[in-house]
């Protein structure tokens, strides 16, 4: 587990507090302070660093097993890693957790389909259309799933979008 250290009874930038019971007299006491995984997570992956931002939603994981939106964060992750599995793994199981999740939905969508799997990714396409985001992107992906969907009833269900996985990528709805 990762730490940072600050200084008990000092306030400030080092975390505030009193000291705990007894002992001692020294002002070094220290108190380790849990680092927030997620932000780390989301910071690093502004930066680029894809996979120091997984190993940071790894921890955030471990802390909350059960939160969907660490999961879906992590299969976009595995997305632009071009670790598709990987993705297709933690977007599955975001849904299991949360079936509204429209950015998993959206991103399940593209992946299944670059695998050849156009049944399994129009159903999540419906299911993202049925309940969209909202937010200043939402348009563009909105309207990405309907010609995307378009285009798999017009075409009977072949459609090689390779870029699909990375605009899906992009993709981080579900948050309004």
């Amino acid at each position: 587990m990762r730490y940072f250290w600050g200084r008990v009874g000092c306030g400030g930038a080092w975390g505030g507090g009193g000291r705990g019971g007894g002992g001692g007299g020294g002002g070094d006491d220290l108190k380790p302070q849990r680092l927030d995984y997620l932000n780390e997570a989301l910071a690093l992956e502004r930066q680029g660093d894809y996979d120091a931002a997984l190993t940071s939603y790894r921890l955030a994981l471990r802390d909350h097993p059960n939160d969907a939106r660490i999961l879906q964060n992590m299969a976009i992750a595995f997305t632009k890693t071009r670790r598709y599995d990987e993705a297709i793994r933690h977007y599955r199981r975001a849904l299991e957790l949360d079936g509204s999740l429209a950015g998993a939905h959206y991103g399940l969508a593209f992946l299944l389909l670059q695998r050849g799997d156009p049944d399994g990714a129009a159903q999540h396409l419906k299911t993202f259309l049925a309940h969209p985001p909202r937010g200043p992107d939402a348009q563009k992906w909105i309207e990405h799933a309907n010609q995307t969907l378009h285009d798999l009833r017009t075409s009977g269900g072949a459609r090689g979008d390779a870029a699909a996985p990375a605009r899906a990528a992009d993709e981080r709805t579900g948050s309004s």
